[in-house]
């Protein structure tokens, strides 16, 4: 790859801290870090917590630009988003990034000067047409407006599944260049332990697409316990208060290792998951997988999990209740899970990366090399 391409000296990238996309682009830039890459991660939403803070501190090469704006799909962000593109614009002067990765939407269509990769992880959208139903009602608009110039913008536009790529092109344009990369997780953060009788699953209860009421309408039919692990307070107010599944609460990654090394079966019955970091940590785990079956986790784990119908308690609770009555079954599925999820290593993911933003960088070279062919030279 780097015969082919120019390496980037520099990434500016963009991240929130709330949720999965945290995950991701600190193992991103971890990965580049290591291969020589200065990250700049300019984060918004909530403040770092001290798990993410420590975290970032330990890796070389990588500093981290902090601000509280909103983001794009939070309740009227708009003031919030134009006063963030000036700080990111003024990130952009100051640092000096070879590229500019934007893992959200309405900021890629800032006069950047480096070129842009915009990374899709989910949108508004495609969520509300997975878990309403119906399309997103009006007051989105805007929205909508915003995403599609974005992402028209955009050098390249990446996303983490098929299904969410289809889904991008759906409701907001074709981009003129796209590919799928698989996120990936360290396989020696995530181990199988001594599996113990426990159904286990991790997501915000307050997020309809992940499904959890779900596990609370068919846990009192089940013999094992079943543990939720996850933010129960809704970032605009109000919060999910489970009675039959036990609530963790929001856990640390080496907190939620060790439960998935325990639980036997991770069930997510999701009606809406692009990608889906905690399935993958929990196939790592060796656990049993039980998942809703919609386009992306049937693109990423047909035949390494049971896949129901999301709004089927009868056969979640049948899913699940066989794995119980079925050892064999249950450490047949696990190994054939892991084995799959051994497949999605952060290295790949990073070397994946690297070869986009060198395509971008010698787009962009090629392009100022015509440009300047065409001027007259005097003599």
């Amino acid at each position: 790859m780097t015969e082919t391409y120019p390496l980037p000296r520099k990434v500016l990238m963009t991240a929130d801290t709330m949720g999965g996309v945290w995950t991701y682009a600190v193992d991103l830039a971890f990965g580049l870090t290591e291969r020589g890459v200065d990250v700049a991660l300019a984060t918004m939403g909530d403040p770092l917590n001290d798990s993410q803070r420590e975290k970032v501190e330990r890796i070389p090469r990588l500093k981290v630009f902090e601000s509280t704006f909103k983001l794009e799909w939070m309740d009227d962000p708009w003031r919030d988003m134009e006063k963030a593109g000036e700080w990111l614009l003024g990130l952009e002067e100051r640092i000096g990034p070879d590229v500019i990765h934007l893992n959200g939407y309405a900021h890629g269509a800032l006069p950047w000067s480096a070129p842009k990769v915009m990374v899709g992880h989910s949108c508004v959208r495609s969520w509300w047409r997975a878990v309403k139903g119906e399309p997103a009602p009006e007051e989105y608009e805007r929205y909508t407006a915003e995403v599609a110039a974005g992402l028209a913008a955009a050098d390249l536009v990446i996303a983490p599944s098929e299904a969410m790529l289809t889904a991008l092109g759906e409701h907001y344009g074709k981009p003129r260049r796209s590919r799928v990369i698989y996120n990936g997780r360290d396989a020696k953060t995530f181990k199988p332990g001594a599996k113990e009788p426990m159904v286990f699953a991790a997501g915000r209860l307050w997020d309809e697409a992940k499904n959890l009421e779900a596990l609370e309408a068919v846990a009192p039919r089940l013999p094992w316990p079943v543990f939720v692990a996850g933010e129960n307070h809704h970032p605009d107010g109000g919060e999910a208060r489970p009675h039959h599944t036990r609530l963790l609460g929001r856990l640390s990654p080496r907190a939620l290792g060790a439960w998935l090394g325990r639980a036997a079966i991770y069930c997510l019955p999701a009606r809406y998951e692009p990608f889906g970091l905690s399935i993958l940590e929990a196939a790592l785990s060796g656990c049993a997988l039980v998942l809703g079956d919609i386009p992306s986790l049937r693109e990423i784990w047909r035949h390494r999990a049971i896949l129901v119908p999301p709004d089927d308690p009868e056969a979640l609770a049948d899913a699940v209740q066989r794995l119980i009555d079925d050892p064999d079954r249950r450490s047949s599925l696990a190994a054939g899970g892991r084995a799959r999820a051994l497949q999605l290593t952060p290295g790949k993911m990073v070397e994946a990366y690297l070869a986009a933003y060198g395509e971008v960088l010698a787009e962009q070279s090629a392009a100022l090399d015509d440009t300047a062919s065409g001027y007259p030279v005097a003599v």
